[in-house]
């Protein structure tokens, strides 16, 4: 049974980071709230296409969440990166700040890595060009981590606090965000900023029919100098199925790239496959 609390343990590396990452100073849109890319239409579904797969509803029917893939199903590893900036730091980027990773995007698809990014609202608005170039390559899938990252909970390492009224729009407005950057099918997977959440934020979130998406394996790669010491983390960590958050923000996560170039071949030199999320989930049958 899903414990219904805040999911802190072992996250202090990557939640310090995000507090630093969001300095949030949005004010959140009052718009009509739409269904996310999975969320069931109403009436019958007649020779409905399947859509991505997700969990079936955790208990009393709200958000499942997922942590990691079958241990048992295969040598499979999913590489996460985090692409944070919130409302505030517009000037910050006007300024020279840069909150994407072109080189790391470029790594990737060199190694032939296939990666889910959980991106927010507001760093689609920022690099629309990337976000669609992203979201066009079939070699990831673009999820969604907020439009503010404002945290869903209180008490979640100094992050300002989405209210409980604003959550779900929030989660939809970054839906929109991705729609006027041209991300074609974002996945219907959402990533609570900080990490954290609880059974009000889980329940906030079942009307838009995702499936929360955590991690088994934190990189430490936020604010960190020493990719080695990085990628000497993920390797340490992973195991079959494993899910490992890393960052796609340049100015916060510098040494994110050299990492990778070490994680790649040495996981694949252990016999790991890499995947997305959305095959790890698929991998469950829907169950959690």
């Amino acid at each position: 049974m899903m414990t219904f609390v805040r999911r802190t343990t072992a996250l202090c590396a990557v939640a310090a980071a995000s507090v630093a990452l969001t300095a949030c100073g949005n004010t959140e849109a009052r718009q009509a709230p739409r269904p996310a890319p999975s969320a069931p239409s109403a009436g019958p579904s007649k020779a409905a296409p399947s859509g991505p797969p997700t969990l079936a509803p955790g208990p009393a029917g709200l958000t499942p969440v997922f942590e990691h893939g079958p241990r048992d199903g295969g040598k499979t590893v999913a590489l996460t990166f985090d692409a944070d900036m919130t409302a505030d730091e517009g000037p910050r980027a006007a300024a020279g700040e840069r909150f994407d990773n072109p080189r790391l995007i470029a790594t990737l698809r060199k190694l032939k890595v296939p990666a889910t990014v959980f991106m927010t609202g507001r760093w689609a608005e920022e690099y629309p060009d990337e976000a669609r170039s992203i979201g066009l390559d079939r070699q990831f899938e673009i999820a969604n981590h907020s439009y503010s990252h404002y945290a869903y909970t209180d008490d979640c390492y100094g992050l300002p606090t989405v209210p409980r009224d604003r959550m779900r729009s929030d989660l939809e407005r970054a839906y929109t965000a991705f729609e006027k950057a041209g991300v074609p099918n974002p996945m219907p997977y959402f990533r609570f900023p900080g990490g954290c959440y609880d059974r009000t934020a889980l329940g906030e979130l079942t009307p838009a029919g995702v499936t929360a998406v955590q991690w088994d394996v934190v990189s430490g790669d936020a604010f960190a100098t020493d990719a080695d010491a990085v990628a000497r983390q993920v390797l340490d960590g992973v195991r079959p199925g494993s899910v490992v958050v890393m960052h796609c923000t340049r100015s916060a996560a510098p040494v994110t790239e050299r990492a990778v170039r070490t994680v790649v071949p040495e996981l694949r030199e252990r016999g790991y496959r890499f995947v997305k999320v959305s095959e790890l989930i698929d991998a469950t049958g829907g169950r959690r």
